[in-house]
C-alpha cells in the first residue's frame, strides 16, 4: 500500500519530477504531482507525492519545515477528499 503526503508552500516553478526528487532521497516514492490551475495552469503552490507505507512517517519528519528552492515547506500526511 501506498499514503500520500500533502506538500505545500513550493515554489511555483517546481515540478513533478523535482517533487519527487527532493523526497527520493528519505524513501521509496510511487508517484508525485504539482497541482495546477486549471484556467492558467500554473502551479497552486502545492502537490502530493504519493509513498510506500513504511516510509511515509519518516518522509513527513525529515521533509516538513525543510526547504525546496529558498522556500520552506509544509509537508503532512493527506487527508481523504471530501466530495
Amino acid at each position: 500500500m501506498a499514503k500520500t503526503l500533502y506538500v505545500g508552500n513550493l515554489p511555483w516553478n517546481t515540478t513533478d519530477t523535482a517533487l519527487a526528487d527532493a523526497f527520493r532521497e528519505h524513501g521509496s516514492v510511487v508517484s508525485s504531482r504539482i497541482i495546477t490551475d486549471k484556467e492558467t495552469g500554473r502551479s497552486r503552490g502545492f502537490g502530493f507525492v504519493e509513498v510506500e507505507d513504511a516510509d511515509a512517517e519518516k518522509m513527513v519528519e525529515a521533509m516538513n519545515g525543510s526547504q525546496i528552492a529558498g522556500r520552506q515547506i509544509v509537508v503532512n500526511e493527506a487527508k481523504p477528499r471530501q466530495d
